[in-house]
């Protein structure tokens, strides 16, 4: 509430508006993009791999030729966090690697980041979180992306002194996904190939939804900011009515699903049978929540709130997510408030790559929703025990022994190069959080 207020305002004080960098111009972006003419910010500079494509993205979604002209292009991302124009940094291109760089390009600028990258954030985002405090700057999630949602819901839920039981998001999920790749995802899409390359979508990036590898990186990122955890046997994805959220996504104890109070979990939008759930919660986010006494429990009564059959447990959800059209709330909020929108606190879930067909030695790895590997999430205390590869390292890098189909690939098993940044801010991080 109120950054719309506080924007104008600094706009009639002369200050100007709001001004953003916005790293990888993609979907995501491009949404972002269509939003900037009618609200109270500004986009200085756009960094892409290729400046022509952003150009043309700014183009298709509305700009006209004075504002792309007004505005400047580079393919350099830290050269952006460097600029003296910008006041914070939309960093959007997925790549963990590049999320770590130019974050901390950001903090050496001292410019606040949003990090769309959910991709870097759950790789070492409690490592640059702390680097962002000392250097005094916002690290944030972005806002329209359901974790930075989810959390917005867990907050509101413990600021009014309820107990958060459980939160996630919905997805479309059945089990045989985990095995899917590039080149059958569209089937699942209801699409055919020359249809998505029309569309521009890219298959991997879609598949990694499918898959479950994106999932378990946004439950990934909601457990580190809200004190959350996962199953030990990672996300269930049961398949769950938004009307029976209060009366399954509590413990196994009181009738329910989960393994503990806390936890984290994704549930599925169609029945194991493939049809669909009416009133699913395929695009939204929620919270299930607990009265604290009796008297919070009358009022659920009194108020038509749902419950389970004790009147205890009850939930609050959003049916929806815009992403890039709300993303400019994040930005907004790290410049007026010195406010993240969500932000990753803690190492306490991790997502761990899991072999999707029997693995030969010698064979690479090609990451998030390709053909080798998928993101399964764990708390992060059993894969540092048991060595586990992140997810967000999982791509070029070469095995070195056999791995089964189900197996969670190790550290050991692959060649990692010790001499990355990425790979130096994880093993940072992994020694800062170890327990």
């Amino acid at each position: 509430m109120n950054l719309n207020s506080l924007a104008l305002a600094r706009i009639e004080r002369g200050e100007g508006p709001v001004r953003v960098g916005l790293i990888g111009a993609g979907k995501f972006g491009s949404m972002f993009l269509n939003q900037v003419p009618t609200s109270p910010l500004e986009v200085t500079a756009i960094a892409d791999l290729d400046p022509d494509r952003a150009r043309a993205a700014c183009k298709n979604v509305g700009w006209d030729d004075a504002r792309i002209e007004a505005t400047a292009f580079t393919d350099d991302g830290k050269e952006l966090c460097a600029r003296d124009d910008v006041d914070v940094v939309l960093e959007v291109t997925g790549s963990p690697p590049a999320g770590i760089a130019h974050a901390r390009a950001a903090f050496s600028s001292g410019k606040h980041i949003v990090m769309v990258n959910v991709e870097a954030d759950v790789l070492a985002g409690p490592l640059l979180a702390r680097e962002a405090d000392s250097a005094g700057v916002v690290y944030s999630m972005a806002y329209g992306d359901q974790p930075a949602l989810t959390c917005e819901i867990v907050d509101w839920a413990r600021a009014c002194g309820f107990e958060v039981v459980s939160a996630g998001k919905g997805t479309k999920y059945l089990p045989h996904f985990h095995a899917s790749t590039p080149d059958t995802v569209w089937d699942h899409y209801g699409l055919n190939a020359e249809q998505a390359k029309e569309a521009g979508m890219n298959p991997q990036m879609f598949n990694s939804f499918l898959d479950g590898t994106k999932s378990g990186i946004e439950m990934t990122a909601i457990a580190n900011a809200c004190q959350l955890t996962p199953s030990p046997d990672g996300l269930g994805f049961p398949d769950v009515p938004v009307d029976e959220l209060q009366n399954k996504l509590i413990p196994e104890a009181d009738g329910g699903l989960l393994h503990h109070k806390g936890q984290v979990e994704v549930i599925s939008s169609i029945f194991r049978d493939g049809t669909e759930i009416p009133n699913n919660l395929r695009w939204g986010v929620y919270a299930v929540f607990e009265a604290p006494n009796d008297y919070a429990m009358a009022c659920f009564k009194q108020y038509g709130l749902k419950t389970d059959a004790s009147g205890r447990y009850s939930a609050m959800y959003r049916p929806y997510h815009l992403i890039g059209l709300e993303l400019g709330i994040s930005a907004l909020s790290a410049v007026l408030r010195g406010e993240p929108t969500g932000r990753t606190q803690d190492f306490v879930s991790d997502v761990v790559s899991v072999a999707k067909r029997d693995l030969k030695q010698g064979e690479m790895l090609d990451g998030e929703g390709g053909f080798t590997v998928w993101g399964k999430a764990q708390p992060a205390a059993k894969s540092l025990q048991f060595g586990a590869l992140p997810i967000g390292l999982a791509h070029g890098v070469k095995l070195t022994r056999a791995v089964k189909a189900g197996e969670t690939v190790r550290w050991d098993d692959v060649t990692a190069d010790e001499s990355a940044e990425a790979v130096k801010a994880r093993r940072a991080m992994e020694q800062a959080f170890r327990t």
